[in-house]
């Protein structure tokens, strides 16, 4: 499948996720519903390979790096991006989100010796810009608390890192899918671990809603588009791959506006244009110069991730 398809199923379904992840908390707090979406998508996920008799053995020190990407993807940057949405709108957590291929560019360099690509700054310029404007009446109204603001950024951040994470997993040759299962698998336990220190309530929804968006969450949201959003990783660089940060809050609009109600001003129609224009910035069409680069940038991540 081209990666270009990658990337659309990617911000497509992530762009869905943010009904999904409303009608989920309605019913159990955060901390729970999170740990039931992994939960399931790592029991679809391993129990899907069993089957197939397609699950490989890993050694122990692969385990480690799956260890670290459950914690790094699937868990701590969840319970710190929904703790920073307790005390701040939606729309000022999404302009902290859409910052990731920033995050994505420094760590490359500072984690990775990758260097970024000279058309990411210009392109998240004009996302991050876009996303202000598409929630430009949040960001009037909303007052975000000092300590919000740093569980955004310290979630986006650790999202980031999880980026970088999974650019050693292959180099651990992993293979990705059953390498995603079993880190989703971690992910769960550590949720589960947390959630039991915490003392949250185990609550067992019975309603269709919930169960019907996490199913949503876990298979789609989880399962595929994390499978999607890693393999845009490996064949363009986490710099690029996190621009669907970006564009992701765009799809979700689109959808409020059929489901919600949701009325698009000029503003909001002025930063989705720009939005979009940070995209062909990023993936315009590329000149020698650019060609050559990545090509050595590639060579440089894997030798460097060895």
């Amino acid at each position: 499948m081209p990666v270009s398809v990658h990337y659309v199923l990617t911000v497509l379904i992530w762009g869905l996720t943010w009904t999904a992840i409303r009608m989920q908390i309605e019913s159990v707090a955060v901390d729970i519903s999170v740990f039931y979406r992994f939960v399931m998508a790592a029991a679809v996920a391993l129990g899907g390979l069993a089957v197939l008799r397609r699950l490989p053995r890993f050694s122990a020190k692969q385990h480690g790096w799956l260890l670290l990407q459950g914690v790094t993807l699937y868990s701590v940057n969840f319970l710190l991006i929904y703790r920073a949405a307790e005390n701040m709108t939606s729309g000022l957590l999404a302009v902290v989100f859409s910052l990731a291929a920033l995050f994505n560019a420094f760590n490359g360099r500072v984690f990775m010796g990758i260097r970024p690509s000279s058309r990411v700054y210009p392109a998240v310029a004009l996302g991050v810009t876009g996303v202000a404007l598409l929630f430009w009446h949040d960001l009037q109204v909303g007052n975000a608390t000092t300590g919000a603001l740093l569980f955004a950024a310290a979630g986006t951040f650790w999202f980031s890192l999880g980026n970088m994470v999974s650019l050693k997993v292959r180099a651990a040759e992993i293979p990705l899918f059953a390498g995603n299962a079993w880190a989703m698998f971690y992910g769960a336990l550590v949720l589960g671990v947390w959630c039991l220190l915490n003392g949250a309530t185990w609550v067992l929804p019975t309603g269709a809603e919930f169960w019907g968006a996490t199913v949503f969450l876990a298979i789609p949201g989880s399962i595929i588009a994390f499978f999607s959003y890693i393999t845009v990783i490996r064949e363009l660089g986490a710099d690029k791959a996190g621009y669907a940060t970006v564009l992701f809050p765009v799809v979700a609009l689109s959808v409020s506006t059929w489901l919600e109600g949701f009325v698009w001003s000029g503003t909001a129609l002025t930063g989705a244009a720009l939005a979009i224009l940070g995209n062909w910035v990023l993936f315009g069409r590329r000149t020698r110069h650019d060609t050559g680069r990545q090509t050595s940038q590639t060579s440089v991540r894997f030798k460097g991730s060895a």
